[in-house]
């Protein structure tokens, strides 16, 4: 019998992808921490150093994001692109990132969703990203010969702000109510001290998580958007729904 789609990518490394230092964290840290105190391999690849924010030199968010990556137990990158506030959805953009999916073989990824009501490094960072995920799995790109072609399992998309939540997108929620998860997540959070000076992200992002909770009925919970429809192979892993009948 082959392998499922489950045994394949069960223990296979999660990806994430973040435009900025801080959006990894914030928009999907608890489900980072979730996995990676569960006993999965998380990477992160963040695409400029916030050479254009209001607060924080680039030097200080790249350490602040390597201390934020470590609290929630996964490794980072930074790749060059265009940088912070400049980046352009490029074929060559989507190939670099092509290699690095190819490198790290992933078997979750996660990016930016693609609203356009946020930060505009986010939905082009999402779209690059999903273009990425197909570059890596065609064995015929010259570019990308270096490493075997690798396909992913699913593709999700995550809101760093309410605002790039995807409207009339059923998401898949996940349960992050552990005491152990929320204060790795919240610790992670703190790490990026040069956001916190003028708002309370770390409030905010937890405000949300709480409602998301109420919504599923755990204290705390985040949503993924799917990219494509999700496939089972039977019925038993679907034992919650958001809703009690």
């Amino acid at each position: 019998m082959k392998p499922t789609a489950k045994s394949r990518f069960d223990s296979a490394p999660l990806l994430a992808f973040g435009a900025h230092p801080d959006d990894i964290e914030f928009g999907c840290g608890g489900i980072i921490a979730r996995e990676t105190l569960g006993g999965r391999a998380a990477h992160f690849v963040i695409c400029s150093r916030g050479e254009s924010a209001t607060h924080g030199t680039p030097a200080e968010r790249t350490e602040e994001a390597r201390k934020a990556a470590a609290l929630l137990g996964a490794t980072v990158e930074f790749v060059e692109l265009d940088g912070d506030a400049q980046l352009e959805v490029r074929a060559a953009h989507a190939l670099k990132l092509a290699a690095v999916i190819r490198r790290v073989r992933p078997g979750v990824v996660l990016a930016p969703s693609l609203v356009e009501n946020q930060h505009p490094d986010h939905p082009r960072l999402g779209q690059l990203v999903r273009d990425a995920a197909r570059l890596a799995r065609y064995g015929g790109v010259v570019k990308l010969r270096a490493k075997p072609a690798h396909a992913i399992g699913p593709l999700f998309f995550y809101a760093v702000t309410p605002e790039a939540e995807p409207a009339g997108v059923l998401p898949v929620l996940l349960d992050i109510s552990s005491p152990k998860v929320i204060a790795a997540w919240i610790a992670a959070m703190e790490a990026h001290a040069t956001q916190l000076r003028t708002r309370n992200y770390v409030e905010l992002q937890l405000a949300r998580a709480r409602a998301q909770g109420l919504r599923a009925g755990v204290d705390h919970a985040q949503p993924l958007y799917p990219h494509d429809a999700l496939v089972f192979d039977s019925l038993a892993p679907l034992t919650r729904a958001a809703r009690r009948f």
